[in-house]
């Protein structure tokens, strides 16, 4: 037994919170005003079926007035013919009709009771049924508020996780871009230290043997016109020029 209650609970505990996932304020919200308006509706067809009733019997009790009346007039005028029978069963009939019109007042007062009773509680229905209907929206309102607030926050939370994973990537690419300078700052500085040759840029033999003429005549030419010029200053008196 104890087992199969702690079962039962566990179900009933799952359900509740299947149950209150799913279920909508809104739509709970809508559906009582709904039931709250089908109340009211029912009221006032009652209050519209009271009054029916309550014309009905007026009228049946306005034609036994009538008949009252005409009785009362049989009455008088067979009492003239000196008829004595007739006239007695003429007020006979009478009075059985002034009982069926105090039955008939009595009805018609009750549905009168009842109406206004009906009437106040069509009222005071009313009241409720309009004070929950302006709650009904504001909770509404409130509650799609918050619903937007919380769809808004789950995507600023979204597009947090995916700017930290840009904020990576660019992290990443400077990384390897300081890593490439430095490379290229490497590979430059050996260069011009001579350390790696440049064999995109090299002549071929003779040219370099050419360029190397050229500079050893450039040194003879400008080595002899030193020594001329160091010539001419100790001819000089002094050895000035």
């Amino acid at each position: 037994m104890g087992v199969l209650s702690r079962m039962s609970t566990i179900l009933k505990s799952k359900m509740s919170r299947l149950l209150d996932k799913a279920e909508d304020p809104r739509e709970t919200l809508d559906y009582s005003y709904e039931k709250q308006l089908e109340l009211l509706r029912n009221v006032k067809r009652g209050i519209v079926e009271v009054v029916t009733s309550k014309r009905r019997l007026e009228l049946q009790a306005s034609k036994v007035q009538e008949s009252i009346a005409k009785l009362d007039k049989q009455a008088r005028q067979a009492l003239g013919a000196g008829r004595e029978d007739l006239a007695r069963l003429a007020l006979q009939r009478k009075q059985a009709a002034l009982q069926e019109l105090q039955g008939l007042d009595e009805q018609v007062s009750g549905l009168e009771l009842e109406q206004e009773k009906l009437t106040q509680a069509e009222a005071r229905l009313q009241s409720k049924v309009e004070a929950f209907r302006t709650k009904k929206e504001i909770i509404k309102a409130q509650y799609t508020a918050a619903e937007a607030q919380v769809r808004i926050g789950s995507a600023l939370s979204g597009v947090s996780e995916e700017m930290a994973d840009v904020g990576m990537a660019i992290d990443r690419a400077q990384n390897k871009t300081e890593q490439m300078r430095a490379k290229a700052a490497a590979i430059d500085e050996l260069a011009s230290a001579g350390v790696l040759e440049d064999f995109t840029g090299r002549e071929d033999e003779i040219g370099r043997e050419l360029a190397k003429l050229s500079a050893s005549r450039s040194v003879e030419t400008e080595l002899a016109a030193l020594k001329e010029q160091s010539s001419e200053r100790k001819e000089l008196p002094g050895g000035r020029p």
